[in-house]
């Protein structure tokens, strides 16, 4: 078999099983800046190392945010608006953040951020939408 067959059987096998999320994020508060995602896929990594992170510039109000190619499985992601476009997520001195940011399931940790399984969503094969409020 020609190293092209092959290369194109293999393309097509591992297209076949990506997923799409798509993330629709209300409130957000300006234009400004970008409105930054970070995926999950244990808790092991959960907010210390994303399997992928991807932006989208802010609009006033709502943003979808698409994350490609992902394999179905269990994820958690966090997502805040960059609005001042520094990259980061900006906190006070006592380390509360100063910008918007929620997680998946809109979960809610107790004194800091949830755990992973509090935010966990499933992604089929077929792709999903979900939604979080920032606050």
């Amino acid at each position: 078999m020609s190293k092209l067959i092959l290369a194109s059987l293999l393309a097509v096998c591992c297209s076949a099983h990506a997923a799409d999320l798509t993330i629709h994020v209300d409130g957000v508060t300006s234009a400004e800046g970008n409105v930054m995602v970070a995926v999950y896929n244990s808790a092991d990594t959960f907010l210390a190392k994303p399997l992928r992170a991807v932006q989208a510039p802010a609009q006033n109000g709502a943003v979808d945010v698409k994350v490609t190619d992902l394999p179905a499985g269990d994820y958690a992601f966090a997502v805040y608006h960059d609005a001042n476009a520094n990259g980061k997520m900006d906190r006070n001195m006592v380390g509360v953040p100063t910008e918007d940011y929620a997680f998946s399931n809109n979960a809610f940790g107790k004194r800091g951020a949830p755990r992973f399984e509090d935010a966990r969503i499933a992604l089929p094969a077929d792709g999903a939408v979900t939604a979080v409020n920032l606050r």
